[in-house]
């Protein structure tokens, strides 16, 4: 029989991974809060393992499913953003390390919060005919790229999601991508291990890593992400948003309430 916390890393990547799937999001906004609560991690240990869940490929079913019901993306784009990322993620994980682990958690929540009301009360974009207007990359958007992915990886580093709250929107916004084109694009930055200056970082945190758990969660994560993708590409884009900022104030109401 499976030892309850092996069992409880399974179910909170499967969690995880059916956020991602659903919103092209890391899964971290799942895993940190239950990683705390369930396991009784610290914030620094449940951020880093977060992380180290994704490190491995496990968003890739989700990609192949948005790529099988014909939603692309920008390949140099995605290298882009990937590159930007690993400069971010390093220098916001240590600063994330220097931060007392309670108040980490209490700046964790506010941010949860934030994203929440933001998502809720984010007005829809109509959506892009992509017959008439194919996405397009040009070297001019390179700066921006870099810059998305920077800022993206600071928060990832700091908090331990994905960084796709920062890619998402700002790729809909900046770069003209339906919600699901940028749902797409922020799931193929997690194809290769860009979380590794990341997780460098907090595996030096006392305690280190629990490296058998994670392990767990990254399989229960690669199921979860292809559930949530195949229920993304049926769902529209104004549901989607609700079902995130709600998923979103849970959390932060769960890392809010927890002890430690």
């Amino acid at each position: 029989m499976m030892p309850t916390n092996l069992l409880a890393g399974l179910v909170t990547g499967l969690g995880g991974g059916v956020l991602a799937g659903l919103f092209g999001v890391g899964g971290g906004i799942v895993m940190v809060p239950l990683l705390g609560l369930i396991l009784n991690l610290d914030q620094h240990r449940a951020q880093g393992a977060a992380l180290a869940a994704m490190l491995l490929p496990t968003g890739l079913p989700a990609v192949f499913e948005y790529h099988r019901r014909g939603i692309r993306t920008s390949l140099p784009l995605v290298g882009l953003l990937i590159l930007g990322f690993l400069v971010g993620i390093y220098g916001g994980s240590r600063v994330a390390s220097l931060i007392p682990s309670q108040e980490l958690r209490w700046g964790f929540a506010l941010f949860l919060v934030f994203l929440s009301l933001k998502t809720w009360f984010r007005t829809e974009r109509p959506a892009v005919d992509r017959t008439l207007e194919p996405i397009t990359f040009s070297g001019g958007q390179i700066p921006l790229a870099l810059l998305i992915g920077c800022l993206a990886g600071i928060l990832a580093g700091l908090t331990g999601l994905g960084g796709a709250v920062i890619v998402i929107p700002m790729l809909a916004s900046r770069f003209r991508m339906t919600q699901h084109e940028a749902q797409l694009t922020s799931l193929a930055m997690l194809v290769p291990p860009i979380g590794l200056p990341g997780v460098y970082v907090y595996a030096q945190t006392p305690g280190g890593l629990p490296w058998l758990i994670i392990g767990y969660v990254a399989v229960g994560f690669a199921v979860g992400a292809l559930v949530g993708a195949r229920v993304a590409t049926r769902m529209a884009s104004a549901h989607l948003k609700r079902v995130y900022a709600g998923v979103v104030m849970l959390m932060a109401i769960l890392v809010a309430t927890r002890g430690r």
